[in-house]
């Protein structure tokens, strides 16, 4: 099997986290501690994903300072994984992932969970990406600047 390559040292703010999260299960790990799972059996009956890989991605959740593992809330001898600030700071890359799938993932009355806000219970809004003064964006609105070299040549 080939090694992964890291991205790193990448000046892409797209490249450099898929070293942390650039797997589905990481990605389902961490949708599942939002919902509230903490420990290693939680995680492992969610997912039905075997126990080394869960702890390999587990390991790497926390290795990159989105996940921690803390005592367990109940006092027993087990440890538990929340979210760090990094990690609570994933929320809105899910929300996105979610509404992009049901766009494109779900027939037009095909049922799916849905996202609601708890005070209302309603759905929540879709996620709209804005400018500084306050137009929509889109890609075609958009344009990426790369940083002069080091050595002063662009």
């Amino acid at each position: 099997m080939a090694k992964r390559v890291s991205h790193k040292d990448s000046m892409c703010g797209v490249a450099r986290p898929l070293d942390a999260i650039g797997d589905w299960w990481s990605l389902l790990i961490i949708r599942d501690a939002f919902d509230g799972l903490r420990r290693f059996g939680e995680f492992q009956k969610s997912l039905g994903l075997a126990k080394n890989i869960l702890s390999a991605r587990l390991r790497n959740l926390v290795a990159h300072g989105i996940m921690d593992t803390v005592p367990a809330s109940d006092g027993s001898p087990y440890q538990e994984y929340v979210l760090t600030q990094k990690g609570q700071g994933l929320f809105p890359l899910l929300v996105a992932l979610r509404q992009w799938g049901e766009d494109f993932f779900f027939a037009p009355d095909e049922p799916h969970v849905t996202l609601v806000d708890r005070a209302t219970s309603l759905p929540v809004r879709r996620l709209e990406l804005r400018a500084q003064d306050g137009r929509m964006l889109m890609a075609e609105d958009t344009v990426i600047v790369v940083p002069p070299s080091e050595d002063g040549r662009e």
